[in-house]
């Protein structure tokens, strides 16, 4: 997912008709229906555009449903959170929008439910920790689109020739990248800390040492001791040890650090689905094994998601709610996962993904899926919280760093923004 593994925007104009419809309850009644769709693209060109996708699926939708229309705008990631956040602003929010964070509209009440959306089939297919993770105060108001999970990438040439296995534990992890450096690897282990996707990394090691964002019952704990422990060990027995390339890892970031893998630079790191596509085009060979625990595999990886919701503010419950469970079929879900090599967000869809791909390499992302623990998104403080992150998360493993207190900080700032909300 940011990313990410991805994400989709969608900006819809209502028709310029007398008969604007209003409440909720929408009003096929008052003639045709234009919904208006923002959406984020998933492609890497103009050839794979998400923009076919849409286009293809909005056709669909339509002739099986006579009276309503649905506009599509396709924007890159890059641009479709900033482009929907300003029409909003402006009054003139889109009908639906695909997007990377959904609560802070739900805490302004723009959003619909999405049981006021939804059949009850559609609502109960979602994969459990996505629908969870798109709850505010219990109440589900983000509806996951995509998914991804992470892996530890490793290469298989370098760890051929310096004769290494698989790490599964942070000293073996430790001990391979020790052994890489000693044959010149230019980076033995990759640590993206910099601000593009730093709360990914993040979360994924403190995950590994059994720590996470958030305690069990879902406040900040950002400064636990297994956090400080994990961020303790990765200063001293990785980035002391010279372990992680020659850039600081604050300053390293995950498209980098991705590039870097596909040229045969690095012997390991943490990637997602689209790595394997960057790796495989320019001919590295690598294998893929779940992210080392600080004594084996942890009790969970990350998983990412990017979000779809439906603004109030048109009062196209009625028909927003036709379209996505038209979206949500699993036939069409399965058609944009497989398109994207990214995961299904349904039941429905992930159970038919594993049968048919299961014992691909993208298989092993989806076995990781059911128990994966995503962003606290549902968080509106988050956002907040994730830029501290990006900014300061760094600091943690430089050769005078002070993990506790780094992460202090964070976590202070962290209490103080969702005491706000």
């Amino acid at each position: 997912m940011q990313r990410r593994v991805t994400g989709l925007t969608a900006a819809v104009a209502v028709l310029g008709m007398a008969g604007v419809l209003a409440g909720c309850g929408g009003s096929g009644d008052s003639g045709d229906v234009t919904l208006k769709l923002v959406a984020a693209d998933y492609g890497d060109s103009a050839a794979n555009s998400s923009k076919k996708y849409w286009d293809r699926l909005s056709k669909a939708f339509e002739d099986e449903n006579p009276g309503i229309k649905v506009d599509v705008t396709v924007l890159s990631w890059n641009d479709v959170d900033r482009e929907v956040k300003e029409m909003v602003k402006k009054g003139d929010a889109p009908d639906l929008a695909q997007i990377g964070a959904y609560a802070d509209y739900a805490a302004q009440g723009k959003l619909y439910e999405a049981d006021e959306l939804l059949s009850i089939a559609t609502q109960a297919d979602f994969m459990a920790p996505l629908s969870q993770a798109g709850e505010v105060k219990r109440i589900q108001y983000g509806m996951p689109f995509a998914s991804s999970t992470r892996l530890l990438f490793y290469n298989t040439k370098l760890f051929k020739d310096a004769n290494l296995t698989p790490p599964q534990s942070w000293s073996q992890l430790q001990s391979a990248a020790k052994a890489l450096k000693a044959r010149g690897v230019k980076i033995p282990y990759a640590l993206p800390l910099g601000p593009e996707e730093a709360p990914a990394e993040t979360l994924m090691w403190m995950l590994s040492g059994g720590g996470g964002y958030t305690d069990n019952v879902g406040s900040y704990d950002i400064d636990s001791k297994q956090n400080a422990k994990t961020f303790s060990w990765l200063r001293d027995e990785l980035v002391g040890k010279g372990l992680t390339g020659p850039k600081a890892p604050g300053r390293m970031n995950r498209a980098e650090a991705f590039a870097a893998f596909s040229r045969g630079e690095v012997g390991m790191l943490n990637g997602h689905p689209t790595l394997m596509k960057m790796a495989a085009k320019k001919g590295v060979k690598f294998g893929m094994v779940p992210a080392p625990g600080i004594n084996g595999k942890p009790r969970a990886t990350m998983g990412v998601a990017d979000w779809m919701m439906a603004f109030k503010q048109n009062g196209h419950r009625k028909e927003a709610g036709k379209f996505l469970d038209f979206v949500y079929s699993k036939k069409n879900v399965l058609e944009f996962s497989n398109e994207y090599d990214i995961l299904p967000v349904t039941t429905s869809a992930f159970d038919a993904m594993a049968k048919d791909r299961g014992h691909t390499e993208l298989g092993k992302f989806l076995k990781e899926l059911p128990t994966s623990q995503l962003y606290p998104v549902g968080k509106t403080s988050w956002a907040q919280v994730s830029a501290d992150i990006k900014n300061n998360i760094g600091k943690t493993v430089t050769r005078n760093g002070n993990p506790s207190m780094v992460l202090g900080q964070i976590q202070s700032k962290a209490a103080t923004a969702e005491n706000a909300e």
